[in-house]
């Protein structure tokens, strides 16, 4: 059953949320009053938007920190690509992403995801420092969310179609935002029945996973539907095709097209949001929590004395 919520003067949406604050490990973050930035590390030769750019073990780390400086709240490290092709074993998977885990958790406490679907992922994953288990399969495993709960640690439920790394083609769906809550309510009961507690539930309608563009622009403009099931939801927009086919960019001239879903987004109840450009992502929910009151802005001086003087340049 959703739960009710309001639209305030801004626009905004604001979700009851069943438990608006999460902790995750030295991190609090209160979901009625912030939005988390999630920066995107991935450890896959053959990554959607870097193509292999932080695949090296360097490269990861380098990134990882160099998020956490620009600002971000969560860093979400893979290390197998949700897209169709070849499996990439627990072994190899695990081998990609717990030494950038343990290498970030030694000198952090940023909200650290392992985005895995593999159970002996996940238990390597939350044994190195991570927080969260990201599971784009929407718990297909049902002994993934037996090792999320065994640790304490958070789950993110996405919804998808398909198996992991296999072709879908043409989804299709009777209404795409009211298929996509139903599916996240019943895997919400899934993962209470198998232990997990709500407090430590997140959602994500899984923009573009196995969704055509026009799907993806409907979840995007009724997003407070998703959100008003109680829990924080997670909006991955950043770089997808959606935004490239609607804005006819390719994936390195998106970022303004992502900052814009990421806001519509937020403005429909999102609470986290999954971002490649970290200071430009950054700056826009620092904006945006301003306009809701739930942020002061870094100085005020126009308009402020005696003298109008101009603002620091």
């Amino acid at each position: 059953m959703q739960t009710p919520a309001v639209r305030t003067p801004t626009g905004m949406f604001v979700p009851d949320l069943r438990h608006p604050v999460h902790s995750f490990g030295a991190r609090v973050l209160d979901f009625d009053r912030q939005v988390a930035l999630m920066a995107v590390i991935n450890r896959t030769p053959d990554s959607f938007y870097d193509a292999g750019a932080t695949f090296a073990l360097d490269a990861a780390i380098e990134a990882s920190l160099t998020a956490v400086a620009e600002g971000a709240d969560w860093i979400d490290i893979g290390g197998a690509p949700f897209a169709p092709g070849s499996p990439v074993s627990a072994r190899e998977e695990a081998a990609r992403i717990v030494p950038v885990i343990a290498a970030v958790r030694k000198v952090s406490d940023v909200i650290i995801s392992a985005d895995t679907f593999l159970p002996a992922v996940a238990d390597a994953a939350l044994a190195a420092g991570a927080n969260v288990i990201n599971d784009t399969t929407g718990l297909r495993n049902p002994g993934l969310a037996a090792v999320v709960a065994a640790a304490g640690a958070h789950l993110v439920i996405t919804h998808s179609l398909a198996e992991p790394r296999t072709v879908y083609p043409r989804p299709t769906y009777d209404d795409v935002a009211r298929d996509v809550t139903e599916f996240l309510l019943r895997k919400v009961d899934e993962a209470v029945a198998l232990g997990i507690s709500e407090d430590r539930i997140l959602l994500d309608p899984g923009h573009d996973l196995n969704k055509n563009t026009l799907h993806s622009l409907e979840i995007t403009r009724r997003f407070s539907e998703i959100a008003s099931l109680g829990f924080p939801t997670l909006a991955a927009v950043s770089n997808k095709d959606f935004i490239g086919e609607t804005l006819n960019r390719p994936k390195r001239e998106r970022t303004e097209g992502s900052l814009a879903a990421a806001v519509i987004c937020i403005l429909g109840g999102a609470r986290v949001v999954r971002m490649h450009d970290v200071a430009a992502s950054r700056a826009a929910i620092n904006l945006t929590e301003a306009v809701f009151g739930w942020r002061q802005p870094a100085y005020l001086r126009h308009n402020m004395g005696s003298i109008n003087e101009p603002a620091a340049p």
